[in-house]
C-alpha cells in the first residue's frame, strides 16, 4: 500500500468523505435547515468529480495489489454514473419539496450509493467487486422505501432487499466455486487459468452464478422480478434514479468481469449473455403493452433496452463493448429526459402516472408533448432519433459476431415494443377529452425534458464524441485483458528458457 493506491482512487475517497461530512452537518444544523442546500451542493460536488475524472487528474494504473483498476474504461461509467445522478437529484428537487419529501438523507445515500458504482466499475477482484455491489445496494435499499408512510415504498424496499438478498447470495456461491477453482479472486489471477481457451467445469458454474448474482442488478430476464413492483411503488424520483446510474454501473461491472476476468472465452460467456438478451428484450416488449401505469411501463422499457445492451457485450469484441457503452449513455440521456416529464404530471396537487390521464395532453402543453414525442420515438428506435443508432449499433456488434439470429430477434423484439411508445404519443394527440392535467415543472426538469430531446435529435449528426469516447474506453478493457495473458506468460516463457 502506497501513496500512489490513494491518488489513483481518490476520486472515491473524497466523495465518501463528502458523504460522511454531509451527515455530521445534518446532525449539527439540523436536519430541515439544511436538506435542500445539501441536495445542491451534492450535485455540483457530482459536477465537479466528473469533471475531475474527465480530466485525467487522478493517475491510471491498479491500486491495492490489484483489486481497484482506474483506466479509460473505468472513468468513462464514472462520469456517465455521476452526470446521471446529478441530473436526477437536481430535477427531483422541486418535485420532492412540494411534497414534503425532501429529507437531509437523500443525497447522502445517492453519493453513498454513487461511491459503490464508482468502485463497482473499477473492481480488479472479486472482493473489491463484491464490496462496491453492497454499498451501493444497501443505500438503494433505504431509498427505495424513503416514504415510510407510504405502504407501496415500504414494499417496493423491502421487495427490492429481499431478492436483492438473494442474488448477493448467488454471486457470493460463484465467487466461491471461481476461488476454489482458480486458486485466487483476482481477474489477472483468474484469466490465466483459462488463458488456454479452455473453461474447467467447476470455474463454469461459478461463472454462472456470477452471471445471475449480476443480471439481476440489470434486470435481466429471468431475474427481473423485482422491477415492476419497486419502479411503481418507490417515489418517483428514486425510480428515475433506479432506471439510470445504477443500470450504468451493473453493466458495466458485468463487462468487467467477463472481459478482465473471462476474456478468453468469450464463447461459453456470450452464449448466456444471449440467451438473457434474447429473453429480456421479448418480454419488456411483450409485458409493457398491457401496462396502463407509466412507471411500470418504464419498468419494463428498462427491462427491454437492457435487453438490447446484453446483445452488445455478448458480441465479446471491443466494438460489442463501445456499442454497449453507446447505448447505456444514450438511454440515460432518453430517461432522464422522460422521468422529467413524469415527475412534472398532476392533478388538483396530486401525482398521476396513469396512462389514460394522458388524453389531449398536446392540447395543454404543446412544448412539453413535443419533446416527449421525440423522446418516445427515439425509445422506440424510430430513425432518425439517437435512440435508432443506439439499436443499429448493438445490432451490428452482434452481426459481426456470427449473432445473426439475435440481431433479427431484436429488430423482431423493438418492431412490438414501439407499440407502448407510440401509444402514449397517441393519448397526448388524440385521446378522449378527459378533465385536463396540469404540468408544473421547474427550469431545471424543463431543461432536462427540452435538453433531452435536443439531444436525441441532434445525434443524427453528432454523437458529441461519446463514441470516440465510448471507444476508446472499449479499447482499454480489451487491452487489460490483453495485458493480463502476456503477464502470466512471461515466467513460463523464461523457465522454458
Amino acid at each position: 500500500m502506497t501513496s500512489l493506491d490513494f491518488t489513483i482512487i481518490m476520486p472515491e475517497i473524497l466523495l465518501a468523505a463528502y458523504a460522511m461530512l454531509a451527515l455530521l452537518a445534518g446532525a449539527y444544523f439540523g436536519k430541515d435547515a439544511i436538506a435542500r442546500p445539501l441536495l445542491w451542493v451534492t450535485v455540483l460536488v457530482f459536477l465537479g468529480l466528473a469533471f475531475y475524472i474527465e480530466l485525467g487528474v487522478a493517475p491510471e494504473g491498479a491500486a491495492f495489489h490489484g483489486m481497484f483498476v482506474s483506466d479509460m474504461f473505468s472513468r468513462f461509467c464514472k462520469v456517465l454514473i455521476l452526470l446521471s445522478a446529478a441530473a436526477v437529484m437536481a430535477m427531483s428537487a422541486d418535485y420532492m419539496e412540494r411534497r414534503g419529501m425532501l429529507r437531509f438523507e437523500f443525497p447522502i445515500l445517492i453519493a453513498l450509493s454513487a461511491t459503490g458504482m464508482m468502485v463497482m466499475v473499477s473492481a480488479g477482484d472479486l472482493l473489491s467487486l463484491y464490496m462496491g455491489l453492497e454499498l451501493q445496494s444497501l443505500a438503494l435499499y433505504v431509498i427505495a422505501a424513503m416514504r415510510r408512510e407510504s405502504s407501496r415504498s415500504s414494499e417496493a424496499g423491502l421487495k427490492y432487499f429481499v431478492l436483492g438478498s438473494l442474488s448477493s447470495g448467488m454471486l457470493l456461491y460463484g465467487a466461491s466455486l471461481v476461488y476454489g477453482f482458480a486458486g485466487t479472486t483476482s481477474f489477472a489471477g483468474i484469466i490465466t487459468v483459462v488463458q488456454a481457451g479452455t473453461l474447467p467445469v467447476g470455474l463454469l458454474f461459478g461463472l454462472v452464478f456470477v452471471i445471475v448474482g449480476l443480471a439481476f442488478k440489470v434486470s435481466a430476464v429471468p431475474f427481473h422480478m423485482w422491477t415492476p413492483d419497486v419502479y411503481e411503488g418507490s417515489p418517483t424520483p428514486v425510480t428515475a434514479f433506479f432506471a439510470s446510474a445504477p443500470k450504468i454501473a451493473a453493466m458495466a461491472l458485468l463487462a468487467r468481469v467477463l472481459v478482465d476476468a473471462f476474456g478468453q472465452v468469450p464463447g461459453d460467456w456470450g452464449q448466456i449473455l444471449a440467451v438473457l438478451s434474447l429473453m429480456s428484450m421479448f418480454l419488456g416488449s411483450i409485458a409493457g403493452i398491457r401496462q396502463t401505469n407509466i412507471k411500470r411501463l418504464m419498468a419494463y422499457s428498462s427491462i427491454a433496452h437492457m435487453g438490447f445492451a446484453l446483445m452488445g457485450l455478448a458480441a465479446g469484441t471491443a466494438i460489442g463493448v463501445q456499442a454497449m457503452l453507446v447505448y447505456m449513455a444514450i438511454y440515460a440521456v432518453m430517461n432522464i429526459g422522460v422521468f422529467a416529464w413524469i415527475l412534472s404530471l398532476e392533478r388538483d396537487g396530486e401525482p398521476v402516472t396513469d396512462l389514460a390521464s394522458l388524453n389531449q395532453f398536446a392540447k395543454v402543453e404543446p412544448v412539453k408533448a413535443f419533446a416527449v414525442m421525440i423522446l418516445m420515438f427515439s425509445l422506440a428506435g424510430v430513425p432518425p432519433m439517437l435512440g435508432f443508432f443506439a439499436k443499429l449499433g448493438v445490432l451490428n456488434a452482434a452481426v459481426n459476431a456470427g449473432m445473426g439470429w439475435l440481431a433479427v430477434a431484436g429488430v423482431i423484439a423493438s418492431v412490438i415494443g414501439a407499440f407502448y411508445y407510440l401509444r402514449i404519443v397517441y393519448y397526448m394527440y388524440f385521446g378522449s377529452e378527459t378533465e385536463p392535467l396540469t404540468s408544473r415543472m421547474g427550469p431545471v426538469s424543463f431543461v432536462m425534458l427540452a435538453g433531452a430531446a435536443v439531444i436525441v435529435v441532434l445525434g443524427a449528426v453528432t454523437t458529441f464524441g461519446v463514441d470516440r469516447a465510448a471507444g476508446r474506453a472499449a479499447e482499454s478493457l480489451m487491452l487489460s485483458e490483453g495485458v493480463a495473458v502476456e503477464q502470466a506468460a512471461a515466467p513460463a516463457t523464461q523457465h522454458g528458457g
